[in-house]
């Protein structure tokens, strides 16, 4: 059986890792609240994520703290989800 076992666990910050490793270039299509076509790709989420794991590590909030958003389901959310989920605190989306 332990070949069947995974090598990591099944992480927020791993699912993102593993996007932009191996689907970098993956485009990601939304819609902006603005009404035009955003795309982005998994290695630019990533990348972005990080800022704001980053941003909220400089502001001094603790792990299992909690985040709340309020955005449309688009691109910037998924920065958000992955950011804040991925770097251990809660997001609560209020939308």
């Amino acid at each position: 059986m332990l070949g069947l076992m995974q090598s990591q666990q099944l992480l927020i910050s791993t699912l993102i890792d593993f996007a932009e490793r191996h689907h970098g270039e993956g485009e990601i299509v939304s819609r902006r609240v603005e009404g035009d076509i955003h795309r982005t790709n998994y290695k630019e989420i990533a990348v972005r994520s990080r800022q704001v794991a980053n941003a909220l590590d400089n502001l001094k909030l603790a792990f299992s703290d909690r985040v709340a958003t309020l955005a449309w389901n688009g691109y910037r959310h998924l920065e958000l989800y992955f950011g804040v989920s991925g770097s251990g605190r809660v997001l609560h989306t209020l939308n």
